[in-house]
């Protein structure tokens, strides 16, 4: 007997007949798909910014999501995308303990430096 498994493709709802994973009783895939974090470069920006997060099942289709999605309006030219299972926090609740030591370091403000005016993006 043969069986032919029908190709999905990005967006695509996966029924019973694709091959895909098996609904569930809330009609969501039995295995979800990891959440990535998007951060994108504008034309007239130096850094990467956080804009948002989407579910993607890889790295690929969370470039192209994050680029349907967060750029509609083509504004950006460099897209990062990051499993947010990778990223590690610090808790805000801590924040007292953890930058304490830096008051200490008033050498390190930038108000003790004067910047020539042909500096440009500091």
């Amino acid at each position: 007997m043969l069986h032919f498994i029908k190709k999905l493709y990005y967006g695509d709802i996966p029924d019973a007949s694709s091959g895909a994973a098996p609904l569930n009783d809330k009609q969501q895939p039995a295995t979800d798909w990891p959440l990535w974090e998007v951060f994108i470069r504008s034309k007239q920006g130096l850094d990467h910014k956080h804009v948002g997060s989407l579910h993607a099942t890889d790295a690929q289709m969370a470039i192209e999501n994050a680029r349907d999605v967060y750029t509609r309006r083509q504004e950006g030219v460099s897209i990062w995308v990051v499993e947010s299972k990778y990223i590690t926090a610090s808790n805000p609740a801590e924040a007292g303990e953890l930058y304490e030591p830096a008051a200490d370091k008033v050498y390190r403000h930038p108000t003790f430096y004067d910047l020539p005016d042909e500096v440009k993006h500091m």
